[in-house]
């Protein structure tokens, strides 16, 4: 069996420019199928609407592990179109009593071509962007290598030629490599963090230098973390949700292990994306089906049989009465409509868009609440009054709200 439907969905996330508060969605969803049938389906389906859309043949999509994702591009969803490949230099760049390098548990690299000569004012203005808000490095640290040969650094205090050397050979081990006239930008800190940043700063990069403004790159990311550390929580979490399927060879790891144990990250869930120009156009993964295999997923996240059976009896039930093998992909419509037609942003692709504050400005909404509509849903709200009613911080309850 096998089924499509096309759902508006809401989201309570930061917006951007990819990203509104309402968006559409094309759910599939198949039985009796493994991961390999959903990307061989759905890989020839965008091929043929490309052709026929933009006249564009996409070549058969690369396949790139997660971790290879992280380690080479720092980001899940990495834009193929151009190089600037992430760096490990943390073996050469320890041990010269920098404690930025000294302290990270990873010492991460990015080449960016011809940027040698920029002004002091520029790597300023670079440094903002690396720790800004859509980066978020706590800091960054630049070399030179200069048109005749020779090297600057911002950390010259603690190197020499003999270190940068080394940093330009490993440079040079990616594609695009390092040479004279170029820019090595450099993080460091928490592995998964610090390339979280890099992956971004590249992104970031790439437009500024005019690298992501033609042409089509698409590939599949597979086999993403099951679970993700919570540090609130102080427990793993699902990284998608807890009913996608782990790999039949990594389920006796991750019951065997601790609940706490860092090696539960490692443990791969049978999930995949569909990323096309550095963009997640659809998601999926092959869900659980097996009742017991599904109660050992809802243990190592810390739930009990009876909070399971409470918040998730129906689908347990089900279960029982035999489901068969299934999984699904999503897509995001206005995504993929916004690459076809050569934007940046799918608000363009959204009737009543709205603004980064969660506004829609034609309509002018969300609107204020009348007292009665919050007593016949009966709520009560609690704000502060303003300059002239009563201090800043005391409670102020509508009477007619109150039930």
């Amino acid at each position: 069996d096998r089924y499509f439907q096309i759902v508006k969905c809401f989201r309570d996330e930061e917006l951007r420019a990819d990203r509104q508060p309402e968006f559409t969605q094309i759910d599939c969803e198949m039985s009796f199928v493994a991961q390999e049938d959903i990307l061989r389906e759905f890989e020839d389906m965008i091929r043929l609407i490309f052709k026929e859309v933009v006249q564009h043949e996409l070549p058969p999509f690369e396949r790139m592990e997660y971790t290879d994702a992280m380690d080479r591009f720092g980001i899940d969803k990495p834009d193929l179109r151009f190089n600037m490949e992430l760096v490990d230099i943390t073996g050469a760049a320890k041990g010269r009593d920098f404690k930025i390098f000294d302290e990270a548990e990873i010492v991460i690299a990015m080449c960016c071509k011809g940027l040698a000569e920029w002004s002091g004012k520029k790597l300023k203005e670079l440094e903002k962007t690396a720790t800004g808000q859509e980066s978020g490095a706590s800091a960054l640290i630049w070399m030179k290598y200069l048109n005749d040969g020779s090297f600057d650094c911002s950390a010259k205090k603690f190197f020499s030629d003999e270190q940068y050397k080394v940093w330009v050979e490993k440079a040079n081990a990616k594609p695009g490599g390092c040479e004279p006239g170029d820019l090595l930008c450099i993080f460091a800190g928490p592995k998964l963090k610090t390339q979280e940043a890099m992956g971004k700063f590249r992104h970031l990069m790439g437009t500024e230098l005019g690298l992501r403004s033609g042409g089509f790159k698409a590939l599949w990311v597979v086999n993403f973390p099951m679970l993700e550390w919570d540090e609130d929580g102080g427990r793993f979490d699902a990284k998608h949700h807890p009913f996608t399927s782990p790999w039949t060879e990594d389920i006796e790891r991750m019951i065997s292990l601790d609940k706490k144990d860092p090696r539960l990250a490692e443990i791969r869930a049978n999930a995949y994306d569909m990323v096309i120009n550095g963009v997640e156009v659809g998601g999926g993964s092959i869900r659980i089906h097996n009742r017991d295999l599904q109660m050992k997923v809802f243990s190592v996240l810390g739930m009990s049989e009876e909070e399971a059976k409470d918040k998730f009896g129906f689908l347990l039930s089900a279960f029982e009465h035999g489901a068969p093998p299934h999984g699904g992909l999503a897509f995001g419509l206005d995504r993929l409509c916004t690459i076809l037609g050569g934007k940046t942003s799918i608000r363009d692709y959204i009737a009543f868009p709205k603004n980064n504050q969660g506004r829609d400005t034609m309509m002018d909404t969300p609107s204020g609440i009348t007292p009665e509509q919050l007593a016949e849903l009966h709520i009560e709200t609690v704000a502060p009054k303003s300059k002239g009613g009563e201090k800043a911080g005391e409670a102020s309850f509508s009477p007619a709200a109150r039930t």
